[in-house]
């Protein structure tokens, strides 16, 4: 099954970071969220990936390209110009990097990768956001109501800390999910083939009319996911993101978990427990 990614936006309000890279390459530690997105797909046994270009397209192309050399050790013959390398991390990737165009919207670029797609149920995500959502759960959710299109949402976190007062007296402070509004788009989609059709062009947003009606036809599910998740929109949202990963606590990093034998089947050790799709809070 094939996974796509938007990775083509211009990230106006991370301007600080995106002035000379796309969003999709910010770095969370060492690695771009890019990275950090795929290793999460990967620990579940997703491997093909299909991301959609724009903004500074080239700078995906490269990291791509580079990333086995970039990654391992190296053994450089200057006179032969062979080049060997040895050690380092190669994850059995396949990338393909589609051009989908500077200014085309959300819908245009994901009807611009159905010839890649492979006319099957495949994956969808944006290229700037983290959780630890369990992916083959997400799956399995999809496959048992048979609708085109499932969309996981989330109650974010809330971007001010939040009070608990007495009179005028703060009497708590912290920074909560937000537990008291309504659910979002967290993306971290499963779609079919027949979505294509509710995209009319590269000017097409996929939040507005494609979601809108594929409601209207009782085709798009909602996968309530109450675990982590955090997107990057702004330069805090970086900051907080690179806090978790520094503290040696970042929610999103399964990957390192023990795993089960089984994971090559793409059933991993960890699961969370919860009532129908919902899934417990994991404390950071």
């Amino acid at each position: 099954m094939k996974v796509g990614i938007l990775a083509g936006g211009l990230g106006t309000r991370l301007a600080e970071e995106t002035e000379t890279k796309p969003k999709p390459m910010v770095s969370i530690g060492d690695q771009p969220i890019l990275w950090h997105i795929m290793k999460h797909y990967y620990y579940y046994n997703f491997k093909n990936f299909v991301i959609a270009l724009g903004y500074k397209g080239e700078i995906i192309k490269k990291y791509m390209v580079d990333y086995c050399s970039l990654n391992s050790n190296l053994t450089v013959d200057l006179q032969s110009g062979e080049v060997k390398m040895h050690g380092g991390e190669k994850p059995a990737w396949t990338v393909e990097l589609i051009d989908t165009g500077l200014h085309t919207n959300t819908g245009g670029r994901i009807k611009r990768l159905a010839p890649y797609m492979g006319n099957e149920t495949f994956m969808l995500t944006w290229g700037d956001g983290v959780s630890d959502l369990n992916l083959r759960d997400l799956l399995d959710f999809h496959r048992r109501h048979g609708k085109l299109a499932t969309m996981t949402v989330v109650r974010p976190p809330t971007r001010f800390g939040l009070p608990t007062l007495d009179g005028d007296r703060v009497v708590e402070f912290s920074e909560k999910p937000q537990v008291h509004e309504g659910w979002i788009n967290g993306a971290f989609f499963v779609l079919e083939p027949g979505i294509f059709d509710y995209i009319e062009s590269d000017r097409t947003q996929w939040e507005k009319e494609p979601l809108e009606q594929l409601a209207k036809d009782g085709q798009l599910m909602a996968y309530r996911y109450t675990g982590f998740w955090q997107c990057m929109d702004t330069l805090r949202d970086k900051c907080r993101l690179q806090s978790l990963w520094d503290s040696g606590n970042a929610p999103w990093k399964i990957w390192e978990e023990e795993r089960d034998a089984s994971i090559s089947n793409g059933t991993p050790r960890i699961h969370w427990n919860g009532h129908d799709t919902h899934a417990l809070v994991r404390r950071v």
